[in-house]
């Protein structure tokens, strides 16, 4: 059986990817991968810690839950990406300051 603490050290790391993903990047999709990669270690989270609580299954719903969410907050970001990207022709999140003229 693997250890809770492999679990979380994975977690951890996943995390780590994605901030880092967040805070460097200066394209629009690479931020939106960063926070999905943040997300899918708060799953693993929930999901590792739910393996080990054999008497309540939240961890595992409250996981299903959270990636119906996560599905749902991709196609949004991607249709306003999108729709940015044909009006100002970047997609760079320092360069466009107001979503009209």
């Amino acid at each position: 059986m693997i250890p809770l603490s492999h679990f979380m050290l994975i977690s951890g790391l996943l995390f780590c990817i994605g901030l880092y993903a967040v805070l460097s990047k200066r394209n629009a999709i690479m931020i939106l991968i960063g926070i999905e990669f943040m997300l899918n270690a708060a799953i693993l989270n929930l999901v590792a810690f739910g393996k080990y609580d054999k008497q309540v299954m939240g961890g595992q719903m409250f996981a299903l839950f959270a990636i119906v969410l996560a599905a749902a907050t991709v196609a949004v970001s991607l249709a306003i990406i999108l729709n940015v990207y044909t009006y100002h022709k970047n997609i760079d999140p320092t360069t466009i300051d107001q979503l009209r003229d």
